[in-house]
C-alpha cells in the first residue's frame, strides 16, 4: 500500500507557491519530468505567474513620490511588464514544441504577436504639447472636447508572422521516435454443453486459458519502423483431439518495415524537429523584439512625461507673467493712468492661462497613469503605486548625429532587427515543410521483412489411446515439458518463420500530392516576397527615421532661437508700455508668442528624443544602447542597483548638455 501511495504521489500535480517579494524567479518554470521510468506519466509543470511587482520600486518612492530615472523606468519594466511575461511563455511554448518533435509528435507552433506600448497622452496621433501656430492677436485657451480617450492607453498587437494564414499540408506520417510499450494479461474459463459427446467425451466442453502479451514498436529517422511482439499462451481443454493437453504455445517475433521511397530519410522523417529547432529560435527572437518594444514604449512614454511636465512649467510661467501684467494694471487703473478695459483684457488673459495649466496638470496625471502600466503588474492593488506621482528625474538632451550612410545603417539592421531574422527563420521552415509535401509524392515501396521464433510444450492428453501415446512422446520434443522447455525450443531457434518482402502502393493520377506539392510552393514563394516586403520595410523605416532625427533637431535648434527672440520682443514691448509707448493689447499679444514659442521649444525637444528613440528601434540598436540584456529580460531579474536621484528642479534648465558619443552597433 505505501509503495502505490508514493507512486500516486509522483503522479499528482503539485501547486506552484508564490515566493515572497525580492525571492521571485520571474521566468516560467517549465519541468518536462524526462527520465525514465519515475516521471513518464507526470503531467509537465508550469510555474504560476507572478502578479506582484519587484521590491524595486519601494526602494524608488520617497514621501509619496516615485523618482524615476530612465535607467530605473527600463529596469522596473524588465522585471515587472506583463507583455513580457506572456512572452517568456511563448518560450517555454518553443521548448515544448521541440521535446513534442523529438518524439515523432506533429507541432502545435508558437506565438508571433508582440504588444505594442499605448501612444501615451503624449503621442504621434494627438500630443497636447503644441496646439495652436504661435500666431494670431487674442490670448486663447484649447479646451479638449474629448474627456477620455482609449486610443492613449491601449496597446497593439503586431504579428511577425509572414507566412500567411494557410496551413501546410502534412506530408508523410512520421514514425513514432518514442518507443512504446504495450502488453496484455487475460485469464478465461468458460463452461459450454455440448450436443454430442464425439469431441470430450461428456456432454460439457470446458476451457481454461490465460495469455500474457508483450508487444515493442519504435521508429526511426530513416523511416524504418520496428515491431516486436512476445507472445504466450496457456491453454487448458476436456477435448480429445489435442495431443498436449494442458499446453502452453509461445513466440517471439519481430518484424522490420523500411520505407524506401515514400517516407524514407533523414530529412523527410526529422524535418518537424528541425522546424521546431528554428521555432525556438524564432521565440527568443520573438522575445527580444518584445523586449524592444517595451523598452521604447518606456523611453517614449517617459520621454513624453517629462515634455508634460516641462510643459506643465511653461503654463505656470505663462500663468505667472500674466497675473504680475494683470496686477500692475489694476494699479494702474486705480491711479487712473490706464482705462479699466486693459484690466478686464488682462484678467482675460489670466483665465486663459489657468485654463491652459489645468489641462497640462490633467495631462500629466493621464501620462503618468499609461507610463504605471507598463512599468507595474499591479499597480492598482498596491496604494503606495498608485497613489505616488511620478517625478522624473532625467532630462531630454541632444546627441551628435550619426555619421553612417543609409546603406550602412540598413545593413546593421537587417543584422539586428529580431523580425526579420524571424522572418528568415520562417522561410527556412516553409521550405522544410515544402520537402515533406513533395516526398508525398513518391509511392509506396516498403521493404517488410519478419522473423518469428515459436515454442510448444505440455502433458500429453489422457484421453488419447494407450496405442499413441509411446509414438508421440517420442516425436514431441515439447511433450511432457513446461514454460522452461517452450523457452528453450524458441532461444535455440528450433521453430523459425523468416519471411521478406515488398509492399507497393501506386496512387493512380495522384492529383491530391501534386495539388499539396503546387499549393505549398505557391506559398513559399509568397513568404519569400512577405520577407521581401519586411527588407523594404525595414529599409524605409531606417532611412524615415534618419531624416526625421535630422529634421527635429534642426525643428528644436529653430524653436530655441524662436524662443530666444520673442522673449527678447516681450522685454522691448514691456519697456515701451512702462514708459507709454505701447498698449496693453501688444504686450498680451508678446506674452502669448512667448508662451506659444515656449511650448513649442518643449515640443520640438520631445518630437527629437522621440526620433532619436525610433531611429534606435530602426537599427535595431535600443536593448544594445540602453544596457539591457535579454538573459536579464528573460529572466525578470535586473542585476543593475537603483540609485534615487535628487529631485530635479522645478523647471529643467534650458541648457543642453554636451553631446554624448555615438553608440556603438551590435
Amino acid at each position: 500500500m505505501g509503495a502505490i501511495l508514493l507512486c500516486w504521489l509522483q503522479i499528482l500535480p503539485i501547486g506552484a507557491q508564490e515566493p515572497p517579494r525580492g525571492q521571485i524567479n520571474r521566468a516560467p518554470q517549465v519541468d518536462m519530468n524526462s527520465g525514465f521510468p519515475r516521471n513518464e506519466f507526470r503531467p509537465g509543470m508550469v510555474s504560476q505567474p507572478v502578479m506582484r511587482d519587484s521590491a524595486r520600486v519601494f526602494n524608488l518612492i520617497r514621501d509619496g513620490k516615485l523618482y524615476l530615472s530612465l535607467q530605473d523606468a527600463i529596469a522596473l519594466s524588465l522585471e515587472n511588464n506583463l507583455d513580457l511575461e506572456l512572452e517568456r511563455y511563448g518560450i517555454a511554448m518553443g521548448d515544448t514544441d521541440a521535446t513534442r518533435a523529438q518524439g515523432g509528435g506533429t507541432l502545435r507552433g508558437v506565438p508571433l504577436t508582440v504588444n505594442e506600448a499605448a501612444p501615451g497622452i503624449g503621442g504621434p496621433s494627438g500630443s497636447p504639447l503644441l496646439t495652436t501656430a504661435a500666431t494670431g492677436t487674442t490670448p486663447q485657451s484649447v479646451v479638449s472636447v474629448t474627456v477620455t480617450d482609449t486610443g492613449f492607453i491601449d496597446e497593439t498587437e503586431n504579428s511577425l508572422d509572414i507566412t500567411g494564414p494557410f496551413a501546410y499540408a502534412s506530408g508523410p506520417p512520421l514514425p513514432l521516435f518514442d518507443p512504446v510499450l504495450s502488453g496484455q494479461l487475460l485469464g478465461e474459463y468458460s463452461s459450454t454443453p455440448e450436443a454430442t459427446t464425439t469431441d470430450t467425451g461428456n456432454t460439457t466442453l470446458t476451457s481454461a486459458s490465460f495469455t500474457g502479451n508483450l508487444n515493442y514498436q519504435q521508429g526511426f529517422a530513416n523511416g524504418a519502423q520496428i515491431s516486436a511482439g512476445f507472445q504466450n499462451t496457456y491453454q487448458g481443454m476436456n477435448t480429445i483431439y489435442n495431443v498436449l493437453q494442458p499446453y502452453t504455445l509461445s513466440s517471439l517475433g519481430v518484424t522490420v518495415t523500411q520505407p524506401l521511397l515514400r517516407g524514407y530519410g533523414k530529412d523527410v522523417n526529422q524535418r518537424f524537429i528541425h522546424i521546431a529547432n528554428n521555432s525556438r529560435k524564432i521565440s527568443n527572437y520573438v522575445f527580444e523584439q518584445q523586449a524592444i518594444s517595451t523598452v521604447f514604449g518606456v523611453i517614449r512614454l517617459y520621454d513624453d512625461l517629462v515634455s508634460l511636465i516641462a510643459d506643465q512649467h511653461v503654463k505656470e510661467e505663462t500663468l505667472a507673467a500674466a497675473q504680475r501684467l494683470l496686477e500692475d494694471n489694476q494699479n494702474k487703473v486705480e491711479q487712473g493712468t490706464l482705462a479699466p478695459i486693459e484690466a478686464t483684457r488682462a484678467q482675460a488673459q489670466v483665465a486663459a492661462a489657468q485654463q491652459d495649466l489645468i489641462n497640462s496638470q490633467g495631462y500629466v496625471r493621464q501620462q503618468e497613469l499609461v507610463l504605471k502600466n507598463i512599468l507595474f503588474r499591479d499597480w492598482g492593488g498596491e496604494p503606495a503605486v498608485h497613489d505616488a506621482r511620478i517625478v522624473p528625474t532625467d532630462t531630454l538632451t541632444l546627441d551628435p548625429l550619426p555619421t553612417q550612410t543609409p546603406n550602412e545603417l540598413v545593413t546593421l539592421a537587417l543584422r539586428n532587427r529580431p523580425e526579420y531574422l524571424v522572418g528568415t527563420l520562417q522561410l527556412s521552415n516553409t521550405q522544410i515543410n515544402l520537402k515533406g509535401t513533395r516526398n508525398e509524392l513518391l509511392p509506396e515501396l516498403d521493404l517488410v521483412g519478419s522473423v518469428q521464433l515459436s515454442g510448444l510444450a505440455g502433458g500429453l492428453n489422457s484421453s488419447l489411446e494407450q496405442s499413441l501415446v509411446s509414438p508421440l512422446n517420442s516425436a514431441l520434443p515439447g511433450v511432457g515439458g513446461n514454460y522452461g522447455t517452450v523457452l528453450d525450443q524458441i532461444f535455440s531457434g528450433q521453430y523459425p518463420s523468416v519471411s521478406f518482402g515488398l509492399n507497393l502502393n501506386i496512387p493512380i493520377r495522384n492529383r491530391v500530392a501534386q495539388s499539396d506539392v503546387a499549393r505549398d510552393e505557391l506559398q513559399v514563394r509568397q513568404t519569400e516576397v512577405r520577407l521581401k516586403q519586411l527588407e523594404n520595410t525595414i529599409r524605409n523605416e531606417v532611412e524615415d527615421a534618419l531624416i526625421a532625427l535630422q529634421r527635429t533637431r534642426a525643428a528644436y535648434e529653430a524653436a530655441t532661437l524662436t524662443t530666444k527672440l520673442q522673449e527678447e520682443s516681450l522685454n522691448i514691448e514691456q519697456e515701451k508700455f512702462d514708459v507709454g509707448l505701447s498698449t496693453n493689447f501688444l504686450v498680451i499679444q508678446y506674452q502669448s508668442y512667448v508662451a506659444q514659442a515656449r511650448s513649442t521649444e518643449v515640443a520640438a525637444l520631445d518630437a527629437y528624443a522621440k526620433a532619436k528613440a525610433q531611429y534606435e528601434r530602426a537599427l535595431g540598436l535600443t536593448l544594445d544602447i540602453h544596457n539591457v540584456s535579454v538573459d536579464e529580460a528573460h529572466s525578470g531579474i535586473v542585476q543593475r542597483v537603483s540609485s534615487p536621484a535628487i529631485p530635479p528642479p522645478a523647471i529643467p534648465p534650458p541648457a543642453i548638455p554636451p553631446p554624448a558619443a555615438p553608440p556603438p552597433g551590435r
